[in-house]
């Protein structure tokens, strides 16, 4: 199939040197000098790709983006803008452009550009399921409907959630259904590098650049050229650092420490975190205008307590996934504990549903996972129908009642191993340190219980 591109500009050299690189490509150039042109074009001829200038003689490149965007939707448009007309840029991406490219234009980078959206337009009709985001309640049917459509741009996305959401799982699903999609996905935690070497690692290093640089380094920009590089944590990245990805983003070009010159890059990136961006700028923590070049886009990652009809589906797959990674068979869950687990809020949210049926599997040597195998930080408040009442232990009912969990003093994982601790030293009290009545009384086998203490390293005689 043939493409047809129409170039929009009112500069006849430029013009003509769009239409050049295009028809070196094998496509088809149509060119217009300005909007009444272009609308005349467009209302003519079926377009794949549109080329337009930012700045026209009778208005601006963004009714051009808004036309495409309202009659034309699956066709992708790239912004042409010459220097200091960043805002201009960054709100065409808001209506719906494709990407944009900064004047004077780079041919190779334009190419690149070219084939990406091309690429893009080739998939917008085919029927996209997002495996990877499991669930259908409306709240989840919406964020799938987010990431399908930021997919088909390379703006710069803010992705916005509590800890343990799966903000990350978001980002690479962008990544999987985008154009870049056959190139490299990295992510970074922003704050869990050191302050000293976030330059380095972002950018690089240039042999003999610092005590300690022995030879040259590619940065995570460079290992994402041509795909995606996902910011995590963004609001912990350093004010200074902040000052130069704000540069990356409008130049596209980083520089290496120690480098004297600038290196292009094609990255599109994803940020995310889960603080309030508007009060880390009035704190003076984070720059106001890398807030508004990287959040041209935003998605909100729905915490799991707002999507509990998900609970099911979301249990099964995580139950497959971690026979796949035991290489054991898979777990059922009984109904009981599927509605055991939506009275629960998830402070820790997909994380630590994770987390809670991950110890139910390892410890429940049934194939199926019922309330009692389930431990939480704290009991939720369960109304079990009368057929079926599932008794909490009493040395279970005990530890949770005396342990109040705050996610400032310790992390999910080391509460729930501190809960787990305390009830098993409990048990092993109360039946004297007699460890086959103590697992007896828990409800788990002998063999559950020595899993138990192992892992937990409790140093106990071994004589019974």
């Amino acid at each position: 199939m043939t493409h047809n591109i129409l170039i929009i500009d009112d500069e006849p050299d430029i013009r003509q040197l769009l239409s050049i690189t295009v028809s070196r490509m094998g496509f088809s150039a149509y060119t217009a000098d300005n909007i009444e042109q272009a609308y005349t074009a467009l209302n003519e001829q079926e377009f794949q790709l549109c080329l337009t200038d930012l700045r026209l003689p009778d208005g601006s490149g963004l009714d051009i983006v808004q036309h495409i965007q309202k009659n034309s939707p699956e066709m992708p448009s790239i912004v042409i803008t010459a220097h200091g007309s960043m805002d201009l840029a960054i709100s065409a991406m808001k209506y719906g452009a494709f990407d944009f490219i900064n004047k004077p234009v780079d041919l190779h980078h334009l190419r690149n550009l070219i084939n990406n959206a091309l690429s893009t337009n080739n998939e917008a009709t085919e029927s996209k399921q997002l495996f990877e985001i499991v669930g259908q309640s409306p709240t989840t049917n919406q964020l799938k409907q987010d990431i399908i459509k930021v997919s088909r741009s390379q703006a710069p996305v803010l992705i916005v959630g509590e800890s343990g959401s799966g903000k990350e799982l978001v980002a690479r699903s962008i990544h999987t259904h985008s154009s870049r999609k056959d190139q490299a996905f990295i992510g970074v935690n922003c704050g869990a590098i050191p302050k000293d070497l976030v330059e380095s690692e972002l950018f690089g290093h240039m042999k003999g650049s610092f005590t300690g640089a022995h030879q040259d380094k590619q940065g995570l920009f460079q290992a994402a050229n041509g795909g995606t590089l996902l910011l995590d944590e963004i609001a912990d990245l350093p004010l200074d650092m902040q000052v130069k990805l704000l540069r990356v983003i409008q130049e596209k070009k980083i520089r290496p420490v120690g480098s004297q010159e600038e290196i292009p890059i094609d990255v599109r990136i994803l940020s995310a975190t889960h603080k309030n961006l508007a009060q880390a700028i009035s704190n003076n923590t984070f720059r106001s205008d890398l807030y508004y070049r990287i959040n041209v886009i935003d998605i909100q990652v729905p915490p799991l307590r707002d999507r509990l009809e998900d609970i099911q589906t979301i249990c099964l797959s995580i139950l497959k996934k971690i026979s796949y990674q035991n290489n054991d068979k898979t777990k059922q869950i009984s109904e009981q504990a599927i509605k055991t687990l939506q009275q629960y809020s998830f402070p820790g949210n997909v994380r630590e549903l994770e987390n809670i049926l991950e110890r139910a599997c390892a410890l429940n040597e049934s194939n199926t996972i019922e309330p009692v195998n389930l431990l939480f930080p704290e009991l939720p408040s369960t109304h079990i129908p009368e057929e079926k009442t599932i008794a909490v232990p009493p040395t279970l009912q005990t530890v949770n009642s005396s342990l109040n969990f705050d996610p400032k003093q310790q992390t999910i994982d080391e509460y729930l191993e501190a809960t787990e601790k305390s009830i098993l030293l409990t048990a092993l009290e109360e039946n004297r340190w007699n460890r086959t009545a103590a697992a007896k009384s828990l409800g788990i086998t002998f063999r559950s219980l020595r899993y138990r203490l192992k892992k937990l390293e409790i140093d106990i005689d071994n004589s019974d």
